[in-house]
């Protein structure tokens, strides 16, 4: 090959050169146009197995004011905020929902939007509410926080989350963009052929690392309104916190996932029987999804970073809730041999009146 570019006039070379671009290009494009048919294909069958569900539920007559037992009657919503271990997660509900007999539904919304239309609100909670085919139901996907009481349900759906350190979380994300993962290897990604480093993108002052791209899981647990949205809101970050511990079953960290699934089984078995074992001998191997070519930032990039008064916003929306989630798992478990053990039940009821005879 190297004789034949020799050998080669100039002309004939750059003809080659230019030929193989534009070949990779088409390549590209291509690739790209399948990409997006196979996305339509998706949502086009997703759209018929809900009709097809919604034509039963019409033939076997209006089975929505058909009561549904009390221990089925139960919806969670993990609003993921994405690059958080939100996929390695979700598969572990996924590996279960079949054994514990549930079901498991992912929000897709166009552009991965996490603010819906006032209508699309409406329709979602019913969707919820309504749809007892679906129940016992997991739904998840990247979406912020919805008040399900403004729509005037009785019943509101049980929220759980994960966050992650903020600069980290970023970090992950940026090349996430430039190179994918291990989890859909061949897929293009947006940013794809951009090698610039993070350190060398916030050295330059780069968008794509800017100290607004940080406020993102501040707004997700904020919810819907405007304020949410506006960046570096201390109301937004104050409602956050809010919702975190009123509104929140649990709030995990994505350092500490094993801790988050094993205090989840033993708070709502119904969803997740057998998800610490899964997790421990299946789920560290074939679930945790890795960003690919991630390259750690330097000392000197996170203390510029951490300058930002949106990333000392962030990391203390952060730090809230790693110890709430401290908190909550300290009362909930005891340690021996430096492992982590369930509590027993730690009440009992007494002196109950009047006394039956």
């Amino acid at each position: 090959m190297g004789l034949l570019r020799i050998m080669m006039p100039p002309k004939l070379q750059l003809l080659a050169v230019v030929a193989f671009a534009v070949a990779m290009l088409f390549l590209e494009n291509q690739i790209q146009k399948l990409e997006e048919s196979r996305a339509k294909l998706e949502r086009a069958i997703a759209r018929h197995e809900v009709r097809e569900i919604e034509q039963r539920h019409t033939m076997d007559g209006p089975r929505q004011d058909v009561a549904v037992d009390e221990e089925e009657d139960i919806v969670i919503i993990y609003n993921r905020v994405p690059k958080t271990a939100s996929t390695s997660f979700t598969n572990i509900a996924y590996d279960l929902c079949a054994k514990n007999r549930y079901h498991v539904l992912h929000i897709n919304t166009t552009k991965n939007n996490p603010v819906m239309s006032l209508q699309d609100q409406v329709r979602f909670v019913k969707n919820i509410t309504t749809w007892n085919e679906m129940k016992p139901g997991f739904y998840h996907g990247h979406i912020s926080y919805l008040d399900f009481a403004k729509f005037g349900v009785k019943k509101k759906p049980i929220y759980i989350n994960v966050i992650r350190d903020p600069i980290e979380r970023l970090v992950s994300y940026y090349y996430f963009l430039r190179f994918g993962d291990d989890y859909r290897p061949g897929l293009r990604r947006r940013k794809q052929g951009d090698k610039k480093t993070f350190d060398e993108c916030v050295a330059e002052g780069g968008s794509d690392c800017a100290p607004e791209k940080l406020w993102l899981q501040i707004p997700f647990f904020c919810g819907h309104s405007s304020e949410c949205w506006n960046v570096g809101s201390r109301w937004a970050m104050d409602q956050a916190k809010y919702n975190l511990v009123n509104e929140y079953f649990l709030v995990g960290v994505t350092e500490e996932l094993e801790d988050f699934i094993m205090l989840l089984e033993a708070a709502l078995p119904r969803f997740f029987r057998g998800a610490t074992d899964l997790y421990r001998t299946v789920g560290k191997k074939s679930h945790l999804r890795k960003t690919t070519e991630k390259k750690l930032p330097t000392k000197q990039t996170i203390a510029k970073l951490q300058q930002s008064d949106i990333w000392k916003m962030e990391n203390e929306f952060y730090e809230f809730a790693l110890e709430q989630f401290q908190f909550i798992r300290a009362h909930a478990v005891r340690e021996k041999d430096g492992d982590l053990y369930i509590l027993a039940q730690n009440f009992f009821y007494e002196k109950i009146y009047p006394k039956s005879n």
